[in-house]
């Protein structure tokens, strides 16, 4: 046996060169799935595996994209970015039709502000009954159709 390297052609110290595609020691390539799960960077999970009580930032816990406010608990549709109790309250306080054209029913108070101004304010009992029935009521809908967010 001989003293010398074992591969005359390579100069002591030198790494043997993988074949083209191969990793050493087994490695996985960068960015490549190793036993079938995909590769997260340092200190991240998954969104389905958010830790216990901590949501994603700037929504709530819960809450998902497509419905920012929640769903309706029974009917699911998601909420509105209105507030009902905001709205019920500028009928109730201003009655010229301000809650009304808020909800994006634009007709609907610009016409109950109409009737407010011709009248020299006595139409404005209809947009007070108005806010009144917005405030006590469950099926309260903006333009889109969606319910209005409780308070």
């Amino acid at each position: 046996m001989s003293e010398g390297p074992e591969n005359p052609q390579r100069p002591e110290g030198e790494q043997p060169q993988q074949p083209y595609g191969e990793q050493p020691y087994g490695q996985q390539p960068y960015g490549q799935e190793q036993y079938g799960q995909p590769q997260q960077p340092y200190g991240q999970q998954p969104y389905a595996q958010q830790p216990y009580g901590q949501p994603q930032y700037g929504q709530p816990y819960g809450a998902s994209p497509a419905a920012p406010y929640g769903v309706h608990p029974v009917t699911g549709i998601p909420y509105s970015d209105k507030s009902k109790l905001l709205v019920g309250l500028l009928q109730v306080l201003i009655p010229l039709g301000i809650g009304r054209m808020m909800m994006g029913q634009t007709g609907l108070g610009v016409a109950q502000l109409l009737v407010t101004v011709l009248t020299c304010g006595i139409g404005a009992l209809w947009p007070f009954i108005d806010g009144i029935v917005i405030l006590v009521s469950d099926d309260v809908r903006d333009s889109q159709g969606r319910p209005l967010r409780p308070s």
